[in-house]
């Protein structure tokens, strides 16, 4: 069965939802889903998927949370060639670098050597009922890439 791992990184619950929506969609598909948070599972673990995704928000002024700098840096060790990858997450438009956490997990992944399976989500704080929508497209295109 088709295995997707999902590692989120959410500090107000904002992203964790996020990452519930991904999961639920695609197990509405009949993919298998593991979703951890990111403290409680490694790097290494994106070998076993064959979809691999990452939701987190975007800290401060652009930063990554400090929760997920070490699985950051642990992801750009790996080969995950012939995986496919996609990166979502939430942030504030109140700061210049909005949802900066997608644009950089995503530079990672493609140094991997993973495939990216669908453009990057960001959401605006919480999801309303367009990111809703926008995340679920997210989640088959994903899927369809298999």
């Amino acid at each position: 069965m088709t295995l997707a791992k999902i590692v989120y990184a959410s500090m107000t619950g904002n992203t964790e939802e996020i990452a519930d929506i991904v999961a639920e969609t695609m197990e509405n598909m009949g993919i298998d889903v593991e979703i951890e948070e990111c403290t409680q599972i490694d790097a290494e673990d994106f070998e076993e998927a064959d979809i691999c995704v990452v939701a987190s928000y975007t800290y401060d002024e652009g930063s990554l949370p400090d929760e997920i700098m070490d699985f950051y840096d642990d992801l750009l060790e790996l080969d995950l060639s012939g995986k496919i990858f996609g990166v979502c997450g939430s942030g504030d438009t109140f700061y210049d670098f909005f949802c900066k956490a997608v644009d950089d997990f995503e530079a990672a992944f493609l140094k991997t050597g993973a495939t990216k399976g669908a453009d990057g989500v960001k959401v605006d704080l919480a999801a309303e009922e367009e990111d809703i929508q926008n995340l679920e497209a997210f989640a088959k295109k994903l899927v369809e890439q298999l």
